[in-house]
């Protein structure tokens, strides 16, 4: 697939970066459609992938995702958690349109709903949890690019780019060097230069880990410096209790001397 140009081989830094993220472990049953792909099988039983195949197939999977002039009409679809901060990131990087989570039935067949969309091509992250969108692809003509392990069918599956998809990393590095090749093949970046985007964005987080990692950065952190304010006591200058004893002993009028007026017409007024 490279064409013989050394430019465009697998370099040992990407080889290290799937080894690392266990992208070559396999599963340890083979679909008959997936033979071909697999380097070897290890004594424990777990099939080994050749990762110069899935190399050459993600360059190609590349290839079919720039010849769509309308970046936006390739959807990127991932129904399992781990996948979905992914497609996100991979549809934020070279503009085509996620679908992270619950895929509505019917979004590609369907032209009442208000969800129906017609994509020229669909990039699923395991063909077994994301059959619905597949099966829908197949009634439009709509072709399909999977990310397979050594079990996974291929069945309605154009373009197999065989590695392990059950690991959180693996799959998050594998959208990444898509994504790096699908804009490398478009002009945006160069093939001398490292792409500054790290591919741990695209690696999924556990949210209870991530609130846990939190927690342990605040303790680490100092305590905050409390100012101490210290309270000086007022002194009272006057006795309020005494005042008011007092006005209440020399103060107090007695309302029976008052000569109560009999006639309201005595003193001539109305």
């Amino acid at each position: 697939m490279s064409g013989g140009l050394d430019i465009l081989s697998l370099k040992e830094d990407d080889i290290t970066k799937m080894l690392v993220a266990t992208t070559h472990l396999g599963s340890e049953n083979v679909n008959f459609q997936m033979e071909q792909y697999v380097y070897k099988r290890r004594a424990d039983g777990v099939n080994i992938i050749n990762l110069g195949k899935t190399w050459e197939k993600l360059q190609l999977a590349a290839r079919a995702i720039v010849a769509i002039d309308n970046a936006s009409d390739v959807f990127v679809i991932s129904s399992r958690p781990i996948g979905q901060r992914a497609v996100l990131k991979f549809a934020k990087y070279t503009d085509t349109t996620p679908i992270a989570g619950r895929f509505t039935p019917g979004a590609f067949t369907n032209q009442i709903q208000p969800a129906f969309r017609e994509p020229r091509l669909l990039v699923v992250t395991d063909p077994m949890t994301d059959h619905q969108p597949i099966m829908e692809a197949s009634y439009v003509n709509i072709p399909v690019i999977a990310f397979t392990n050594t079990d996974s069918p291929l069945r309605y599956i154009d373009i197999a780019i065989p590695c392990n998809n059950k690991s959180a990393h693996s799959i998050g590095l594998m959208w990444w060097l898509l994504a790096r090749e699908v804009l490398r093949l478009r002009g945006l970046i160069s093939r001398t230069v490292d792409w500054p985007v790290v591919v741990d964005l695209f690696f999924y987080r556990d949210p209870e880990e991530a609130e846990k990692e939190e927690a342990a950065a605040k303790e680490l952190l100092p305590p905050p410096k409390v100012e101490e304010v210290v309270d000086h006591p007022v002194e009272e200058t006057t006795n309020w209790a005494d005042e008011v004893a007092a006005e209440t002993v020399g103060g107090v009028e007695d309302w029976n001397e008052d000569t109560v007026k009999t006639s309201w017409g005595s003193d001539g007024q109305f």
